[in-house]
């Protein structure tokens, strides 16, 4: 079974937002999936609640960490869950700790800002110490113009790059599908699956899958995919 938790000490950085659109697109991939929702905000819970409206499926379980993220993931595993999602709050608590120890792969969501790319050490410093591959995902990043980066993103990569920190290839730009699909309890994958919106979140997907595949490759030879293998798929994974 395959965990991906999304965390990062930041508020607003996306997690959520993320976590809820990756996992519709999964299971409209034809994934068994589960999301947990750590977060005691409960936006996740929220939008999942929405589902089934406007002839969307459920589709998936959510299920809320309030007594634990392991006993969670343990029915999930009987189940025959294939991939779990984790949501998790903007804070360093004991339940994010849980949530990263578990995670085959940590995503962290950063806006290409001063306040979001300084957040993010925290986060890294944490699966660093627990020998779990990670990236970074620039969110709510400004339109490409001629499929060219804005400035302020490329300053994001070099920054983080200077400090050692993967990056994703690609971005998730600022989008109003993103949040309007969300408010019906769908997605863009969804609801409008040939927007650009719902690409990148494919493009998303496909990195983290491939990543993950890097990581489980690695275990089953004897590591514990948490090199730089593991760390660093995302990077090579085309925008």
């Amino acid at each position: 079974m395959n965990v991906v938790t999304l965390a990062s000490r930041k508020g607003g950085a996306g997690k959520s937002t993320l976590t809820a659109h990756l996992a519709a697109h999964a299971h409209r991939s034809g994934v068994r999936c589960m999301v947990v929702d750590a977060d005691p905000q409960g936006s996740l819970t929220l939008w999942h609640s929405l589902r089934g409206h406007g002839g969307i499926d459920g589709g998936f379980d959510l299920r809320n960490a309030a007594q634990g993220v392991d006993r969670l993931l343990a029915h999930a595993q009987i189940e025959g869950v294939e991939w779990v999602f984790i949501d998790t709050p903007p804070t360093m608590w004991v339940v994010v700790g849980e949530a990263i120890r578990a995670a085959t792969l940590v995503v962290i969501p950063a806006r290409p800002s001063l306040f979001d790319l300084s957040a993010v050490r925290e986060t890294v410093a944490t699966a660093r110490e627990r020998d779990k591959p990670y990236a970074v995902v620039l969110n709510a990043a400004p339109v490409k113009r001629d499929d060219k980066e804005a400035p302020v993103v490329t300053q994001a990569r070099s920054h983080l790059d200077a400090l050692g920190i993967p990056v994703w290839a690609g971005q998730i730009s600022q989008r109003a599908a993103y949040s309007l699909t969300l408010a019906d309890g769908g997605s863009a994958s969804e609801d409008e699956p040939q927007s650009t919106a719902a690409s990148e979140i494919s493009r998303l997907w496909t990195a983290v899958s491939r990543s993950v595949e890097v990581v489980n490759a690695a275990q089953a030879n004897g590591g514990d995919g948490s090199g730089p293998a593991g760390s660093k798929a995302m990077q090579t994974r085309a925008a």
